[in-house]
This record gives C-alpha cells, structure tokens and sequence, in this order.
C-alpha cells in the first residue's frame, strides 16, 4: 500500500565508527521486528568521521552479541546533503546537534538526542577506547531509548499503520 519512497533517518556520532553503527543497525532490527522496515531507511554519519574505517572491533563485538552484523560499515563525514536529505536526524549528543545546527539551521526541528525519543534529554558517551563492557553497555542504551522511543520516532515520520 506504500506508494511514496521511504523516510530516512541519519543517524550522527562524532567518527561514525561506535555509536552511530551500532545505532542504524538496532534500529532498523526494530523497525524490521514490526514490518516497517520498507518504510524507513536508517543511513549514519559522523561529524568528525574516519571517512573509509570500518565500525570498531567494540562495536562489532557489542552487534554479535545481539545476532546483528556491521561489518561492513564505512565512516562517513556528515555533509549537509546528507542533512537535507533525511527526513529526521538522530545524535548521540548535544554537541552534534549543535554541529548539525551550523551546517543547516532549518534541521534543527527534525534533530533530536537519540535519549529524547524516550523522553530523557542526555548524552550518550562515545566508548571508543575503552573496555568490552562500555560498548555493551553502550549498546544496552541505545537499544533501550530505541524501544522506548520507537512509536514516537515512527509517529514523528509518519509511518504507523493506520488503524
């Protein structure tokens, strides 16, 4: 019944190499869990990405652990046709959004925390560097704000089934 091109949501870290994959890959494992996978499609970038890289091992490890897959994944740099282009933005911090909000002013009502969705409003610390346990507790985050928040993140694009 979908006749229009699917919504996309951008997902933005700071290398797009942790937060960021792991991000597009939880969520489009949600949004595939409840059949609106056609409607949306998740991309990522970072605003200081390490253009080429593949996701971290950490993060790689963390999406194993959860039966998901990014490695493939390649940083990319956040670039304002990219801004333009998603139909909502979603960063790991305030920082982010500020960057976000100096490349295209006009983004910034369809740019939100990725803990806002679940009706927080904090930053979700980078695990680069660190143990195993930070990025699953990291990944444990993210994938808590994405269930909490995923109606409203669907809501907000448009692609719940009419009942």
């Amino acid at each position: 019944m979908t006749t229009s091109s699917p919504k996309e949501v951008l997902v933005v870290c700071t290398g797009n190499i942790c937060r960021s994959p792991m991000t597009q890959a939880l969520l489009q494992k949600a949004l595939q869990e409840r059949g609106w996978d056609d409607r949306v499609q998740v991309t990522s970038a970072g605003t200081y990405a390490l253009v080429g890289y593949p996701a971290s091992e950490g993060a790689r490890r963390a999406m194993r652990a959860r039966g998901l897959s990014i490695e493939d994944h390649r940083a990319r740099q956040l670039t304002p046709e990219m801004i333009r282009k998603a139909d909502f933005l979603l960063v790991m911090e305030e920082r982010h959004r500020t960057y976000i909000f100096h490349l295209v002013p006009q983004a910034m009502t369809r740019t939100w925390l990725l803990s806002e969705l679940g009706g927080g409003h904090e930053d979700i610390a980078d695990p680069y560097g660190l143990e195993q346990e930070a990025y699953e507790r990291t990944a444990d985050r993210i994938a808590g704000y994405i269930e909490q928040g995923l109606d409203r993140l669907c809501g907000q694009l448009l692609c719940k089934q009419s009942s």
